[in-house]
């Protein structure tokens, strides 16, 4: 029995969320809400009063009821609050109507292959020669090339041209970019070229944020000097700093697949290993002095937050370092017994501060992890009692040695079963999230995690003391160069052990991700709905577990019915669907034709697409629909699909195919499809299409596309055509009659067979 008056923010912090998620999805039009939210809490408080005064469980039912009730509307009040596109002078009133504008970096830059990104906050538009004031975030792209520095935090910019509002998802399945940019309040997105801003100044918004990032620089200079190896240093400062950027595509797959990416990301794994040695160091040395709960919680949050600083203050490690906070504050007061009801407390404050972090992937997998370890490792821990079971091996007549021996093993066995109940807790609240995100499941983490999280856990400690040693070396060489130099063989000692550490746990992590390569499950779908029936399914469970009984079983049969039937449901759908798909891939041209659960994909140029493309432009979409049987076709060779190249009136037999010819017809379940990469040859016969797919800016006429393919054919520009080549077209062609679209700027073209 939960006593809840004990476990305020339980109900609570759920309540928040549930008004949050709320405004998120149905909330767009909805009218202010603020009103509403504070009638409602006036409303609350008399009747908690009244209840109070009545002293009878029903009348406190009610005013409970009215309390959550007000916490939700409050919720979605504070949403909206926080809804920047809902002022009004945000960047989307403006329009293209803007001539240039002011902004500043507002975060760290994102170092990719070819490009810099960043996010810009707006400060001011220039409309029709008059500058105003204005708000908005701004995701910006740079081309990586000489002459142009990094972008850095609080650099002011004047930047020519508009932003345009960011794109939503141009394929089928495909990442919503745009929505992941709404809930962090940017709406809008622009690639600026070098000669279209200028750097007019240095004013960070937050002038502690800007301090952080320049030692976080400083402290990843100390690893780039001293780890030689590039593979080894990435992930050191990874691991330390939480600085990705020159982590390769190779490490990044092999840590996805054995379900160690969490890692590479400073958060809860980092902010706990840091308070957990301090803990431990200050008990052994301290522990019986007065006192000692309340300083040496202070010493706690001052050594986690002075290690938040020196990371950046990035949004993962501040996230891992309040939710610490709370806990260490809890566990001052001596209420260890409410950890849930801490953690809830936690989230909720964060909640305030950002309604947006409820659709966080790591606000998710991080409190659902904690909660996860909490409740669920102790009880997967105690289904075998491992140190008692060595140490009842023990016996009068052996020899200490003997003994001993025992009891080493004993312990060293409970703390090998001890991490794996850890593990084990820990997947079993981020199971659902894991397939709903990443859509795949790693059976090897179990491995992976059992041996890489001691060791990274080790070298955090190695690459902190790595840090200290340097700084203590450095200080003297202030005043003193000869001195620094002269020392400096310990920070070279302890960086060798480090890089030494991070050498074995990165091949040990590809050796786990080499030899199970085939434990990992992937191109799984699960719907939001089927994410919540999961997780249903899991609460009922536990709940049966916790109490043994059958309702909770009957509850669990129901849920498991439903997720089965969603699945029955979307097989359903799927089964008959037919489609002719032109994908958006930048500069290329690829099509897809697909009936159920099998697809054909074609690249009409001789060249493949790269795993990137696949990977982001055509696996969501085959997850999505569950498809089973894929195959690619470059240049038309291998395709299944009955194609012929048509030239002119003279010379339309099938074996001409593979010469060479600037048409090519494709006819599939009754579609007629035309591709045209160049000038039409005279005298071509006319052959009647459904679409008409131009590619490579074919130079062509509307009265000869009009003439050989009708005036009923869909003309798609695909991805491999210019800019400048499209818009010039596009009006010719309706000018003539002919329906258009555009995948660059429209997304993919989809179109069923004829029935």
């Amino acid at each position: 029995m939960i006593t809840w008056a004990t476990f305020p923010f339980v109900r609570y912090t759920p309540a928040l969320i549930g008004g949050i998620v709320a405004y998120l999805y149905l909330g767009e039009t909805w009218p202010e809400m603020w009103p509403v939210a504070v009638g409602l809490a006036v409303v609350a408080i008399i009747f908690i009063t009244w209840a109070i005064r009545q002293r009878k469980p029903a009348a406190s039912d009610a005013a409970g009821i009215v309390a959550l009730v007000a916490v939700v509307v409050f919720g979605a009040a504070l949403t909206q609050r926080a809804t920047e596109s809902r002022r009004a002078d945000h960047l989307f009133r403006f329009a293209d109507k803007i001539d240039c504008y002011q902004a500043v970096v507002d975060e760290a830059t994102v170092v990719r292959k070819a490009t810099f990104a960043t996010t810009l906050r707006v400060q001011s538009v220039r409309v029709s020669g008059r500058w105003q004031r204005s708000t908005g975030g701004v995701r910006v792209s740079l081309p990586r090339v000489a002459g142009i520095a990094q972008p850095r935090y609080g650099e002011v910019w004047l930047i020519r041209g508009h932003p345009d509002p960011s794109k939503p998802p141009l394929n089928p399945g495909e990442f919503d970019y745009r929505q992941y940019l709404a809930y962090r309040q940017v709406y809008h997105q622009q690639y600026i070229h070098p000669d279209q801003y200028k750097v007019l100044r240095s004013d960070p918004p937050n002038i502690l944020v800007a301090l952080s990032m320049n030692f976080a620089e400083q402290l990843d200079g100390v690893f780039r000097q001293y780890i030689k190896a590039k593979r080894e240093y990435a992930i050191a400062s990874a691991l330390v700093l939480g600085i990705k950027d020159d982590v390769d595509a190779d490490t990044k797959q092999a840590y996805s697949s054995t379900g160690t990416s969490h890692i590479m990301a400073v958060s809860g794994l980092q902010v706990g290993l840091l308070y957990l040695a301090l803990t431990w160091l200050l008990q052994k040395l301290f522990g019986r002095l007065p006192g000692f709960r309340l300083w040496s919680a202070l010493l706690g949050l001052t050594v986690i937050w002075g290690y938040a600083f020196i990371t950046g203050l990035s949004a993962s490690v501040l996230r891992a370092t309040v939710m610490f906070t709370f806990l260490i504050i809890g566990r001052a007061w001596g209420r260890q017994s409410s950890i849930f009801n801490t953690l809830a407390v936690a989230a909720f404050f964060l909640l305030l501060w950002n309604p947006f972090l409820v659709a966080d992937v790591g606000f998710q997998l991080s409190f659902l992890a904690v909660l996860s370890i909490v409740y669920i490792q102790p009880r997967i821990a105690r289904w075998l009692d491992v140190k008692e079971y060595f140490y009842a091996r023990q016996r009068a007549w052996q020899s200490k040695a003997g003994n001993w021996l025992w009891r080493t093993i004993g312990w060293f066995l409970d703390k090998v079963w001890q991490a794996v109940a850890l593990s084990l807790a820990a997947q079993v609240a981020t199971f659902g999230l894991g397939l709903y995100y990443f859509h795949q499941f790693p059976f090897s983490f179990l491995f992976s995690n059992l041996v890489a999280v001691p060791i990274s856990s080790a070298a955090v400690y190695v690459g902190l003391a790595l840090l200290l040693v340097k700084g203590l070396v450095a200080w003297p060489g202030i005043w003193f160069p000869s001195v620094s130099a002269a020392l400096d063989w310990a920070p070279q000692g302890v960086a060798w052990v480090f890089e030494k550490m991070v050498w074995l746990f990165n091949e040990y992590i590809f050796l786990i991700s080499r030899y199970f390569s085939g434990w990992v499950v992937r191109e799984i779908h699960v719907s939001a709905l089927q994410t919540v029936l999961i997780f249903g399914l899991i609460g009922t469970f536990l709940a049966w577990l916790n109490t043994r009984q059958l309702g909770w079983l009957r509850g669990m049969a129901l849920l498991l019915l439903c997720y089965a039937g969603s699945r029955v449901a979307e097989a359903r759908a799927v089964a008959p669907t037919e489609e002719f798909i032109v994908y958006s891939i930048p500069r290329r041209s690829a099509v897809g034709f697909w009936q159920g659960a099998s697809a054909e994909f074609v690249t009409p140029d001789s060249v493949a697409l790269n795993e990137t493309e696949r990977t982001y432009r055509l696996l969501p979409g085959i997850i999505r629909k569950a498809a089973r049987r894929t195959h690619y076709s470059v240049g038309w060779r291998g395709t299944t699909v009955p194609v012929q190249r048509l030239t002119d009136a003279d010379s339309t037999a099938e074996n001409s195919f593979f010469r060479s010819g600037p048409v090519v017809l494709a006819q599939w379940r009754g579609l007629r499809v035309g591709f045209v990469s160049g000038r039409i040859p005279s005298a071509t016969q006319q052959v009647p299409v459904d679409v008409l797919v131009l590619r490579r800016n074919a130079h062509v006429k509307p009265e000869t596309l009009a003439a050989v393919f009708g005036i009923k054919a869909k003309v798609v520009f695909d991805s491999s055509c210019k800019i400048w080549y499209v818009a010039r077209q596009d009006s010719s062609l309706r000018a003539h009659g002919f329906r258009t679209w555009d995948v660059t700027a429209q997304g993919a073209f989809r179109i069923a067979p004829p029935l």
